[in-house]
């Protein structure tokens, strides 16, 4: 993952203002090639999902420090212990609880396609047959497989989201599957391009949680007080609304 390895991008946080905080610094990993969740300016990661987990470690009394790990290496390293928490548009999944624990979900999503303006798809279906963008190992490679079979030989597979919407605008892929709220970004900053995204309705809403290392039910127990208390105290919605509007 050439974009999402740097290992410049770190960010300290002194979040734990809180009761109960103590002198440990909890590692988070995540993959800052994926706005508006996370991306890289200069040496910094920002983002939503680092404004909060920002947010919640400070309702919950801990110190956090932000590592952008890339998207494997996050699920490798918290397995290992070399991560504690991990933040990255994560989709809380059957196959994903087995390995690993979530906390309660901070967001909702639902899997977009992005076509060119004149195409007549209308739903997932009829792109049987096409060159399918995804990026590797999330829900929108799933939706493809889950739909034409884990051989289809359509899909093809990238680091990072923005790469596969820059070989969809080239021509090498006919559509792109991908979160609403990216692609959302996406079309924002692309007006001078022409496309469309469309929603197929067998698409299953999606909800987003913070992950660690299977049993630390400890950790798990303070970060769900601290999405429960931003939740309350209309932290979550302040983010929201500056990310995604009202």
């Amino acid at each position: 993952m050439v974009s999402a390895c740097g290992t410049g991008g770190q960010q300290a946080a002194g979040g734990g203002s809180g009761a109960g905080a103590t002198d440990k610094v909890y590692v988070v990993g995540t993959d800052a090639a994926y706005p508006p969740f996370e991306k890289m300016e200069a040496d910094k990661i920002t983002g939503f999902d680092i404004d909060v987990i920002h947010a919640v470690a400070d309702a919950a009394g801990l110190k956090i420090e932000v590592k952008n790990t890339g998207w494997d290496p996050l699920f490798d390293g918290i397995a290992k212990g070399n991560v504690d928490m991990g933040i990255s548009a994560v989709t809380i999944t059957d196959e994903r609880k087995e390995k690993y624990d979530f906390s309660d979900s901070y967001f909702d999503a639902n899997q977009l396609i992005l076509l060119p303006e004149g195409s007549t798809v209308s739903k997932l279906a009829d792109l049987k047959g096409k060159k399918i963008g995804v990026q590797s190992a999330t829900t929108g490679e799933q939706v493809v497989k889950k739909a034409f079979g884990d051989t289809y030989e359509g899909i093809k597979g990238y680091d990072d989201t923005p790469s596969a919407v820059d070989d969809f605008f080239v021509g090498r892929v006919d559509a792109v599957i991908a979160d609403n709220a990216v692609l959302q970004d996406y079309a924002k900053k692309m007006s001078d391009k022409k496309f469309k995204l469309i929603k197929d309705d067998s698409f299953e809403v999606e909800h987003y949680g913070i992950l660690m290392k299977k049993g630390n039910t400890e950790l798990l127990d303070k970060i769900n007080q601290g999405v429960k208390t931003i939740k309350e105290n209309g932290k979550l919605k302040e983010i929201n609304d500056k990310y995604f509007g009202q």
